[in-house]
């Protein structure tokens, strides 16, 4: 393990040695996870690296126990041994695709064979709904880790801790141990802080989800998981500017099994972090089950600005301003308005489709004029209509074609005419619009009336010849 420190800290200073161009660049507000690009510290988020940003996060955590169990072949403790404890260390790699899929590296352990042999995996998240757009994300992930290797013919699984273990094997007790695939669902909540001069500008995230493989399995063996969350994980993050391009990220985590703290700070695409792993475990158990602290280097290089990628915070939405200007001093402005004359008419009543009468005015450009405010009837917005059903826009009207009442057609005749409500009276009706006849026709109707508009009808003549 000390000879994976060594490797992994070299290979994480010569990438800080590269970031160290300055430039403006693609902004970035979530942290680094220890081991699986960006995230919490163990837990995923639903958002993924801006396209061509790439991450290299060195991180480590020091064991705080002596002593650690010895199993049987069924992963049942039969002793206790001394355990020597020390830095483990991590190394991961992640660049950010198309601003959707989040791809990268995992470097656990370079070891010989007698320590578990070389721990490199995979992971990678794809972005359905993007938590920037909408400030609802919606994600899916998967992470590969092979198990260690020490040449005796036994599967072993890789554990949380990025660590092998002779211990924990693919089948304990008749339990299946698959961590090295492990698949999850994850949803995240990006919520805007208070707006106050009180306090600096900050957001908050809120990540949970579903997974297998490390989020759920060996929750049954005492020394490995102490509860069993049934592969739920979830977290809270809270952002804080520290200054332009500069952020501070408190946060909070359970991953399945552990409960972690931890802060980062990120200036301008250089980031520091500490972190409590385990902090629910008041006595150390075992390396599992037990509280570490740890830290975490990592450098944000975004590809496209040719620069180290910038941290902000969600851009919130400027309420609209109007700014009136001042009015001159001492100088009071008295306006007087003056209403114009209403329009005059003579007085005359226009008969509805529901056969009522209404009182209007009829200028001496035959403008008829309704209301208080005489107002021309062709004049009125469309969501001002009068009472009852009107042909006029309906198609069968605009197209001129003939109706039928009582199994007679009717064709249109003449032009258009204004009728008295009490000349009239409704017989039926053709397509929802009412159908009038004078007063005391009888049948067969020779002539109906149809209400094309308010006061405005049209006839319709019967043609008995073609009457069935």
């Amino acid at each position: 393990m000390r000879t994976w420190t060594r490797v992994s800290a070299g290979l994480f200073g010569a990438a800080l040695a590269l970031a160290t161009v300055s430039g403006a660049a693609a902004q970035t507000k979530m942290p680094s996870t220890l081991r699986y690009g960006s995230g919490l510290m163990d837990v995923p988020v639903a958002s993924v690296l801006p396209h061509l940003a790439v991450v290299g996060t060195f991180s480590g955590f020091w064991t705080s126990n002596d002593t650690d169990f010895v199993t049987d072949d069924n992963g049942v403790p039969i002793a206790v041994e001394p355990f020597e404890s020390g830095f483990n260390s991590d190394l991961s790699l992640a660049v950010g695709l198309f601003d959707r899929l989040e791809v990268g590296g995992t470097f656990q352990a370079f070891e010989d064979e007698a320590n578990g042999g070389n721990l490199v995996g995979a992971f990678g998240r794809l972005s359905i709904v993007r938590p920037q757009d909408y400030g609802l994300g919606l994600a899916v992930g998967a992470r590969y880790v092979p198990g260690p290797d020490y040449g005796d013919g036994i599967d072993r699984a890789p554990g949380r801790l990025g660590r092998a273990d002779r211990r924990l094997r693919t089948t304990l007790g008749g339990e299946d141990i698959d961590t090295d695939f492990s698949f999850y669902a994850v949803a995240d909540a990006e919520l805007p802080g208070i707006d106050s001069e009180h306090l600096p500008r900050h957001d908050f995230t809120v990540t949970g989800g579903w997974g297998s493989g490390m989020f759920r399995d060996g929750d049954r063996l005492p020394w490995y998981g102490a509860t069993d969350s049934n592969g739920w994980f979830g977290g809270v993050a809270l952002h804080v500017e520290l200054a332009e391009a500069s952020l501070l990220t408190v946060m909070g985590e359970w991953n399945g099994f552990d409960l972690n703290v931890g802060a980062q700070v990120d200036v301008k695409g250089v980031r520091v972090g500490a972190h409590v792993l385990g902090v629910n475990y008041g006595i150390d158990q075992s390396i599992y089950r037990s509280t570490k602290f740890g830290l975490l280097g990592s450098v944000a290089f975004c590809v496209e600005q040719g620069g180290l990628c910038r941290p902000s915070l969600k851009d919130r939405v400027k309420p609209d301003t109007i700014q009136l200007p001042a009015p001159p001093p001492d100088t009071v402005v008295v306006t007087r308005v003056e209403a114009p004359p209403l329009p005059t008419g003579a007085p005359a009543q226009i008969c509805l489709a529901t056969g009522q009468p209404v009182e209007v005015l009829v200028t001496s450009r035959g403008d008829t004029l309704v209301g208080p405010s005489r107002v021309a009837i062709e004049s009125l917005r469309p969501g001002v209509v009068f009472a009852g059903t009107y042909a006029e826009g309906r198609a069968w009207y605009e197209a001129d074609e003939p109706i039928a009442f009582e199994k007679t057609p009717y064709a249109r005749s003449g032009g258009m005419v204004r009728l008295n409500c009490d000349g009239i009276t409704q017989v039926g009706e053709y397509m929802g619009v009412p159908l009038f006849v004078q007063r005391g026709a009888e049948k067969p109707y020779k002539m109906l009336y149809v209400p094309v508009r308010p006061g405005v009808w049209q006839g319709y003549e019967a043609d008995l010849r073609k009457t069935t």
